[in-house]
């Protein structure tokens, strides 16, 4: 395998295992710890298999051309056998004339294929060699502005002193939030051939790819850098793809932010570059609407940035500022580029999630996919598909399109009003479910019996009494008339802010949207960007004030089927604190669909522990035969003795360590964590960070020992950090601790480091390198085991143990929680330990991590040098001797 230096052994045997699962077509989980140069194996392994298995192709080919030139008429020996006669009772000469015609064919196809493909590498090459045709494309966009700009000057010239054009202009802006003429998917088959036509070009083959996908921006950039780092940089025609809001470049759609709304803006801007053509006939009979189309969607641009694209790898930030300087959308620039890359990266979602996938014109069949950072795909795979709408949206909602219809009611025509008020339907239903009536501000409204309900999702169409609506079609009609877009400019004209409100008698009708734009605003609040300033905050809020977007999710979720999935009620003090919830039960129905295409499915994680839930829950769920899946997992390549892992089942005063939700908060069980991490902190240099299972519970001790003044003995040798619980604060305090440990170990002295309470699940848990002194010993305070309460992992258990056979005596609903507790813990003790040379303990506080079948869901890596230790004093003997050790090495 080529590598930029010399592999490990672990590294050898990951490439060896992965170019094995992709040749043999199989379904893989891979494990490979953090600090094992886990991404640069991937690559190097999986791009090896794709350059041998196009190698073996193109021999194939030209076998098989070779055959089609020489032997045209020549018949196999079954053909030329007298007599024979097929098993379905045709003579032979007939099967014999089928298979020859299907094998020139083949030649025909080959030889299309043959021809395309030099084109393109030939177009590839140019590109590569010629700068002067890049120079040509940037003159001919300066001609082209240049014109546009004279044009915009000579119309401004035309229309000044036209005073009535200017108030017929103030109309046009209003023309574009009426709903265009409706049709349904059924009566328009014939008319959606016609904007495929302007496409048709640059319909090519897909080639045989690899698509990666992992769960961050950041993670995927930092992937493409290992890529452009490794052997295969110069010759890989890589695509990075992402949403349109880390591709965007055109300025007027970005600013609105939100997601969503930048979605719809840019489809229905391509919407009226399709409708332009037909509307400049029609210029004379039509009403004329100015419709803005986006100045980016420019094919020819677009297929420039595609050339470019597959020329050579690039990151996100490097497609866009390509982007910018040709003038082209990154976003459609980097998808026209897909089928013939050889590795694609992506964000999760967009591979996960079917709509997503076939909007972005991936193909699955037979390409191979890896998933990095996988240990929380089924959490992911649930997420993707959960929806959530509380009863304020709903009640929002209900008003907006209300005074909606009421202003364009003689406009509309019959099919949009039709659903409209099908929509309108639905949510007064909805907020009746909730206990609610939509007319009422949903603040004031008090819920009559409060609590949590959870039913199937045709219970809850039957109970909400809207099992007679067809949810698909109500679906559709939301997906093409971009009716929330539309909404959301109505309300920007409309609602803004009660200041802004001229009170005319239009603008009187709507003042009731104000209440519940601003109960909508402080529900929103709560999950507002933290980082933005409190002006721009609020502008925010009244930015994603588009309640309809997330109801259409939550309409789209009930199209489940029926057994997988539940709607959870959750009835609060209010209707408008009240939501409708739907939980995805079954996460294998959406994963299926990509094992069954695929050719291979890697799964990878640095820890994959426990692997029973992928195996059962995902795989065996979605069908995939037993025989298929394949599992590796390497140790890690620090030498054993640079890691020290404890399991202490009792404290210095011989207290058992039991943190379950009964014993957890007892007086003795908090002074007891104290008196350990006070010992450890005297023989342990650098840094400490101690997970504790909740922020609740970290809160508590933490004001335990204050009172009882065992904080000051603490910080007397640590300075104590505490994990933020907002996400801009993180940075801050993590700078904050790394500095006090350098100026410790510089200065020397009392002080000897930094002690950082952390929370499993939190912030610090995941994607954060405690490497070297940053993390010299990591505690884990008892189990963080999931809260069982939760109506929705009750439901999740219950599931389980319906569907899923017992394992090892054990009910699956128990093993789930086992394993979400050891998933938790085994990403928060694998921060440690980052590259080669680094060192660390590990110490696990709670005498039920030394029972079976926890200890063997540790990493096989942590698991082979784990010691049990039931009383504290040798537990601290060898803490000693091991840190000291190090000390005296370095």
């Amino acid at each position: 395998f080529p590598f930029p230096y010399t592999p490990y052994r672990i590294q050898e045997q990951f490439m060896e295992a992965l170019y094995g699962a992709l040749e043999a077509g199989r379904v893989g989980i891979f494990e490979s710890p953090t600090g094992t140069g886990k991404s640069l194996s991937l690559i190097c392994g999986a791009l090896s298999w794709l350059r041998d298995w196009e190698e073996k192709r193109r021999q194939e080919e030209a076998q098989l051309l070779a055959l089609g030139a020489g032997g045209q008429d020549a018949l196999s020996p079954q053909q030329a056998r007298p007599g024979s006669a097929d098993t379905a009772g045709q003579p032979d000469w007939v099967t014999a004339f089928v298979q020859k015609k299907e094998e020139r064919d083949m030649v025909d196809r080959l030889k299309e294929e043959q021809i395309r493909r030099k084109k393109r590498e030939d177009r590839l090459e140019k590109i590569r060699h010629n700068v002067q045709l890049k120079y040509a494309a940037k003159r001919k966009r300066c001609e082209e502005d240049e014109a546009k700009r004279l044009l915009q000057l000579s119309k401004e010239a035309l229309s000044q002193g036209a005073g009535e054009d200017a108030l017929d202009q103030l109309d046009h802006n209003e023309e574009e939030l009426i709903l265009a003429e409706y049709e349904s998917d059924d009566e328009k088959k014939v008319a959606s051939g016609l904007e495929e036509d302007d496409d048709d070009d640059l319909e090519e083959e897909h080639v045989t790819k690899i698509y990666y996908c992992s769960r961050t921006h950041s993670q995927l950039s930092q992937f493409v850098h290992e890529v452009q780092k490794s052997p295969f940089g110069k010759d890989t025609r890589l695509v990075s793809l992402g949403s349109r809001q880390n591709l965007c470049v055109n300025e007027e759609v970005r600013r609105l932010g939100a997601l969503q709304l930048i979605n719809d803006r840019c489809m229905e801007m391509q919407k009226n570059k399709h409708e332009k053509k037909s509307n400049e006939e029609n210029e004379g009979k039509k009403r004329r609407v100015s419709h803005t189309v986006c100045p980016f969607y420019s094919f020819e641009q677009m297929q420039f940035l595609r050339d470019e694209v597959l020329v050579e790898v690039k990151d996100i930030e490097q497609l866009v500022s390509l982007g910018r300087e040709t003038k082209a959308c990154p976003y459609y620039g980097s998808r026209f580029a897909i089928p013939a890359a050889q590795l694609v990266v992506l964000p999760y979602q967009m591979l996960l999630h079917e709509p997503t996938r076939n909007a972005a014109g991936i193909k699955l069949k037979d390409q191979v996919v890896i998933i990095d950072e996988a240990h929380n795909l089924i959490d992911t795979i649930t997420c993707i598909h959960s929806a959530e709408v509380s009863g304020s949206q709903l009640c929002c909602a209900h008003s907006q399109l209300s005074q909606y219809m009421e202003r364009y009611r003689k406009r509309l025509k019959a099919k949009n009003l039709m659903y409209i008020k099908q929509i309108l339907y639905l949510l007064e239903q909805f907020v009746a479910v909730l206990g609610g009536n939509v007319n009422q501000n949903p603040g004031c409204q008090a819920v009559s019996q409060t609590g949590t309900v959870l039913k199937s999702i045709n219970d809850f169409l039957f109970q909400s009494q809207i099992d007679n609506i067809n949810l698909f079609k109500v679906q559709r009609y939301c997906e093409k008339s971009l009716i929330s877009r539309k909404l959301f400019g109505f309300m920007e004209r409309y609602g803004g802010p009660p200041s802004a409100v001229k009170t005319n008698k239009e603008n009187e009708k709507l003042a009731g949207l104000q209440d519940f734009l601003l109960t909508l605003q402080q529900g929103s609040e709560k999950e507002g960007t933290p980082q933005s300033p409190p002006v721009e905050a609020e502008h925010e809020q009244l930015r994603t004030a588009s309640p309809l977007m997330q109801i259409e999710g939550f309409l789209s979720a009930l199209t489940n089927a029926n057994q997988d999935g539940r709607v959870i009620l959750n009835r609060q003090g209010t209707v408008g604190q009240s939501s409708l919830k739907f939980l995805l039960l079954n996460p294998a129905v959406h994963f299926a669909k990509v094992v069954e295409e695929c050719r291979a499915v890697i799964i990878a994680g640095g820890t994959m522990q426990p692997v029973a839930d992928f195996r059962e829950q995902l795989l065996c769920c979605a069908g995939v035969d037993p025989a298929r899946i394949v599992e590796f997992s390497c140790g890690h390549v620090i030498p054993p003795e640079n890691i020290l892992p404890i399991i202490l089942c009792s404290g210095p005063s011989n207290q058992q360590l039991e943190f379950t939700y009964q014993t957890r908060d007892l007086p003795q069980m908090m002074d007891e964590t104290g008196r350990i991490l006070c010992n450890l902190c005297n023989v342990i240099p650098g840094g400490v960070v101690c997970f504790f299972p909740s922020y609740e519970y970290e809160k508590q001790v933490y004001g335990h020992w204050e009172k009882i003044g065992l904080l000051s003995r603490l910080a007397a040798k640590k300075k104590i950090f505490q994990e933020p619980k907002k996400a801009n604060q993180v940075e801050q305090v993590l700078v904050e601790y790394a500095k006090c440990i350098k100026r410790c170990s510089q200065t020397g002295g009392q002080m000897t480091g930094a002690l950082l309470l952390s929370v499993v699940g939190g912030k610090m848990s995941e994607g954060i390198n405690f490497s070297d002194d940053l993390g010299r010993c990591v505690i884990m305070v008892g189990m963080p085991y999931p809260n069982i309460r939760s109506p929705e992992l009750q439901e999740k258990m219950t599931w389980l143990d319906k569907t899923m056979p017992r394992a090892g005596g054990q009910a699956p609903s128990r093993v789930l929680i086992e394993n979400l507790c050891m998933k938790a813990v085994n990403q928060s003790i694998g921060r440690a330990i980052r590259h080669q040379k680094d060192f660390a303990s590990i110490l696990l506080l709670d005498h039920r991590y030394a029972r079976p079948a926890i200890f063997n869901k540790l990493p096989q890596w942590i698991r082979e040098r784990t010691q049990v230790k039931p009383a504290f004093g040798s537990a601290f003997a060898e803490l000693r001797k091991f840190h000291r050790g190090k000390l005296d090495a370095l």
